[in-house]
């Protein structure tokens, strides 16, 4: 029972509960705190990692204030926060919080420094934070961290977390932080923070008054301003002041804030302008006059810096103009999202107008079309805007029109072209161009169409192998984002190009290993009667098993069908091997065939499901090799040189600077994860100081288990803060992220094509940043490079003739793109419309890939939120049985799914099994069926988008119903 003294201390804690979360250093207090348990720490830490520690604490409060309470639990959080050396949280715990004069006089100068940091982040940052230390304004830790993040980071991240933490100093912080400006020579700053300009005739130990008049009107602004909109120190990190942040050499001017007191449209004072470098000046300079264009800069050059800068002229010159701005932001990969809102246009905009962001992994309780509504700009994945825009085109519910915003920031542009969902959105765009020149010429009033700016590092030349089909292709992501012109510039003195190294490595004198798995696969082409035409484990190898096996499953081929998916495990395998430990291939293909055997018993092992001879020798096959594959394995002599070159380079780059911090692209998800553990379980690498962690894809087409995109969020969080400083990982990773402090970038055994490469390069933000290639066998990486190097430098040559040409002509080229797209559109609109109506009469079949019985028809099949196919009837029930699958575990708003299902035969997969609003529906993957129409076998359908039937919607309440009919019945009986 909770005591009269744990009340009133709860209620004392809820009446400062604002001011705790000013001045608690949440990861401190943490530490200190016993009667937490510790996933509720962890959570809590989380917190403050992804949203600063005002955030966190209010989490941490909840957790302090939480009932039942343990014994002395009060004086356990006030020593804790002693400990911590948060001292003026723990006065006010002890009611001994300053004079209401003081505490409003100490808000004023809060405010202040928060005011002024655009320009105090110049200060000489060591030399500043050794006498803040010495004077008591900073802890031993404080003091650490700063240094860390000077060091590691550069001057202004470090002058940026010494701000945030003198705030939260004793009494008196401010005076004696004037007085250190003043003693280390800071005479400009020390005038502008309130210092009187006499400042070379003042005494070395004469400190400057708190508030003199020169402080006066500045205070006064600070004190009209709403604190809830202010900056908040605490929680509201500045982009890392490197190349990226875009940082002007000339001088800086005061901020608006501290100019005589405007208007303020949105409620809170302008952050300091956003100062652009001369080329990035020069390229924002056809946008800023209203035109649509693509920038085009290399990465790490602050595209995104300019299109915040377009966005925030943009949206003043709307308001000036009486009109309201509508400005969204698209991204083509989840984690951009958060980054592009939280480092960039937060920072730089929210003072003055409202900035939301959305993705797919938000669970939000508005819709879309709200938020569109309710804030200036919106950050979403390109997918969100595209389904919205199309609900409003077939009338659903009100959703998203083009005419409802003003302008359209696409990132990584050159993915604007057939197929994506850049395109998607543009077309409507043209079309609705298209449709408005009819509109003029009628003189009727055209539909208001938004102004676009496309932001790429590399368009690319698509399948050019000549000038002019480069030209062609660059030209038509041009008429796609209805560009008037392409904006490049040289970057001059700050142009960074990444040390490049290629490391070409030696194929093995002995591979018993392969050989074994070779042997093995040369006995199933023998069973099968299959004639392989290259090189095992090649890529052309690969694609070759996999065209059998798709022809295989059409002609109902059940021998050569299995045994091409069992050889394209051991073509994966031989990869494994040929990129990562064999101990890691074994573990594979281990695991594989005991997957295999389980899916030959139903979960209950009541009865075994048929076993096929094919399978039967397949399953010997493996047995008989498993101990010797096991022994190669676990010789080390046998390893790869490609595993050892890797190796050589990470510990050199760990060995030979001060603060590393790298990322390996690899080619599979599988191999990064492998190359990730390999790197955990190695102690030299943990000797000097490698923290690793993987980052991969978040679908589940793979059978690995895929990252969700809170998960994707948290490794790059620690790698951003350091926590991780070895980052492995797939394509995921390649566009767009912005880690200031990355100085080498490794490309293992993977190569695509000249964006990918680009990409890849422009991960290595930091100074002296090195770009190393490590061959793989069977990569081709070496020659893919040289091809790579030969399209960049064909890609720059037509981007410089095409910026070359006259406008007439371009305009003239672009606009028959464009018609050219238009009349495509249509033209695949027709098509589709027409195929829908010959599928809707077709009698549609769906047969076991493994098996080929008979599952089910067209006619059985419903569709949950335009995504899930499902299949309810109660004969299908009859035909699968449930496996759990842990890879295949997701929650999300209305459903999750926890198990697969699989046919009672052959034990072949057939989908998942989704838990929708309470109800079980089996979820079918098309491409585990053969898939019949009209008689007539399709040989490929991996996809349900590549089977054009609408099937009718699931209908949830007449199916709920039948459910609770049935119960009933039950219960009477």
């Amino acid at each position: 029972m909770a005591s009269d003294d744990d009340d009133v201390n709860e209620r004392l804690i809820e009446v400062y509960w604002q001011r705790l979360r000013e001045l608690i250093v949440v990861d401190r207090v943490l530490d200190h705190l016993e009667f937490i348990e510790y996933d509720q720490k962890e959570q809590i830490r989380q917190k403050a990692r992804t949203d600063g520690d005002i955030a966190a604490t209010n989490l941490l409060i909840s957790a302090v204030i939480k009932k039942p309470h343990t014994l002395g639990w009060f004086t356990a959080f006030v020593d804790a926060l002693k400990h911590s050396g948060c001292y003026a949280a723990a006065e006010y715990m002890q009611v001994n919080p300053p004079r209401p004069e003081v505490e409003a006089e100490n808000d004023t100068c809060v405010k202040l420094i928060q005011l002024l940091s655009p320009s105090l982040v110049e200060m000489q940052t060591k030399e500043v934070c050794l006498h803040c230390f010495s004077k008591g304004l900073l802890t031993q830790e404080d003091s650490d961290v700063i240094e860390t993040i000077t060091t590691n980071e550069g001057p202004w991240s470090g002058a940026r977390k010494l701000l945030r933490c003198i705030v939260r100093g004793p009494p008196g912080w401010f005076s004696t932080f004037l007085d250190i400006l003043r003693k280390t020579g800071h005479k400009d700053l020390y005038e502008l923070t309130g210092g009187p300009s006499d400042f070379d005739n003042k005494g070395s130990d004469e400190k400057p008054s708190l508030m003199d008049e020169s402080t006066a009107s500045a205070a006064a602004a600070a004190e009209s301003c709403d604190s809830s909109q202010l900056m908040d120190i605490s929680i509201s990190e500045e982009p890392e002041a490197d190349l990226y942040e875009a940082v002007s050499t000339e001088p800086r001017q005061l901020p608006h804030s501290l100019e005589p007191p405007q208007p303020a449209a949105a409620g809170g004072p302008e952050k300091a302008d956003i100062v652009l470098r001369d080329y990035q000046k020069d390229v924002a300079r056809p946008a800023l006059e209203g035109e649509n264009i693509i920038i085009c800069l290399p990465t790490g050059s602050g595209k995104t810096r300019v299109a915040v800068y377009i966005t925030k002229k943009h949206l003043d010159r709307r308001r000036a103009e009486g009109c309201s701005g509508k400005v969204v932001v698209l991204v083509n990969k989840v984690p951009l999202v958060e980054q592009h809102y939280s480092a960039e246009f937060l920072p730089f905009l929210k003072p003055s107008y409202k900035v939301e962001r959305v993705s797919g992994d938000c669970q939000l309780k508005i819709s879309f079309t709200e938020i569109v509504k309710n804030n200036d700009v919106i950050i979403c994945t390109a997918q969100i805007l595209e389904n919205f825009l199309e609900r409003s085109n077939n009338g659903e519910d009100e959703g998203v029109k083009l005419s409802d915003l003003t302008l359209i920031v696409i990132d990584e542009c050159h993915h604007t072209q057939k197929g994506e969902v850049y395109n998607h959105i543009m077309m409507r765009y043209l079309m609705q161009k298209h449709k408005n020149r009819r509109l003029k010429k009628e003189q009727k009033k055209p539909v208001p169409l938004p102004q676009i700016l496309g932001l790429t590092a590399s368009p690319g030349v698509g399948a050019a192998t000549i000038m002019k089909k480069a030209e062609d292709h660059i030209l038509r992501i041009c008429a796609n984002l209805d560009a008037s012109k392409i904006m490049t510039r040289s970057l001059g003195e700050h142009k960074r190009e990444p040390r490049k190294v290629v490391q070409t490595v030696e194929d093995r004198k002995e591979d018993p290993f392969g050989d074994v798995i070779k042997n093995i696969m040369n006995a199933i082409h023998t069973h099968a009667e299959l004639s392989p035409t290259s090189d095992l484990g090649s890529q052309n190898y690969e694609q070759w098993v996999v065209q059998k096996e798709r022809i295989a499953a059409t002609e109902e081929n059940q021998k050569v069908r299995v045994c091409a998916e069992h050889l394209r495990q051991y073509s994966e395998g031989l990869n494994l091997s040929n990129t990562i430990r064999m101990r890691d291939a074994f573990s594979f293909l281990n695991k594989y065939y005991d997957e295999e055997i389980k899916k030959k018993a139903t979960p209950d092992d009541e009865q075994d499901i048929q076993i096929t001879d094919t399978e039967r020798f397949l399953f010997n096959l493996f047995k008989e090799k498993k101990e010797e594959l096991q022994k190669l394995a676990d010789n080390p002599q046998y390893e790869n040189d490609s595993l050892t070159k890797l190796r050589s380079k990470v510990l050199h780059e760990f060995s030979s600077r001060e603060a590393a911090r790298g990322i390996i692209f690899t080619k599979t998800r599988r191999s990064a994860i492998a190359l990730s553990q390999w790197i955990q379980e190695n102690p030299k690498f943990a000797d000097i100081g490698v923290k690793a962690s993987h980052m991969i894809g978040g679908g589940d087409q793979s059978v690995v288990k895929p990252m969700t995109a809170a998960e994707q969020r948290d490794v790059l969080t620690k790698f951003r803060d350091g926590d991780v400083n070895l980052l492995i990982a797939t394509t995921v990773a390649e566009e767009g992220l912005d880690i200031a402090a990355c100085n080498f970038v490794i490309r293992y055994g993977l190569v695509t094509n000249e964006i990918a490469m680009i990409q890849a390069q422009g991960r290595g933000r930091a100074e002296d940043s090195s770009y190393t290639l490590v061959e793989v066998k069977n990569s081709g990486v070496a020659e893919k490079e040289c091809v790579n190097e030969y399209r960049i430098n064909m890609m720059n040559k037509a981007i410089d003739k095409i910026r070359a040409l006259d406008q007439a002509d371009y305009d003239k080229r672009i606009f028959e793109f464009q018609i050219q797209a238009i009349m495509e559109e249509k033209v695949r609109m027709i098509k589709k419309k027409q195929k829908h109506m010959q599928y809707e009469k077709c009698e549609v079949k769906f047969s076991c890939r493994s098996c080929s019985r008979h599952v089910c028809t067209g006619e059985d099949i419903q569709i949950i939120e335009n995504m899930h196919r499902v299949n309810v009837t109660p004969e299908f029930s009859q035909l699968f049985i449930q496996r759990e699958n842990t890879t295949l575990q997701e929650r999300l708003l209305d459903y999750e799914t926890n198990y697969f299902i699989a046919c009672k035969d052959c034990g072949q997969r057939w989908g998942s099994m989704m838990l929708y609003k309470g109800i079980d529906c089996p979820c079918l993957h098309v491409k585990n069926f053969v898939v019949t129409f009209n008689g007539k076998k399709i040989s490929k359908c991996t996809k349900w988008s590549e089977l054009a039937i609408k099937f009718p919607a699931f209908d949830y309440a007449e199916h709920a119903s039948r459910l609770a009919d049935n119960s009933d019945d039950e219960d009477t009986d």
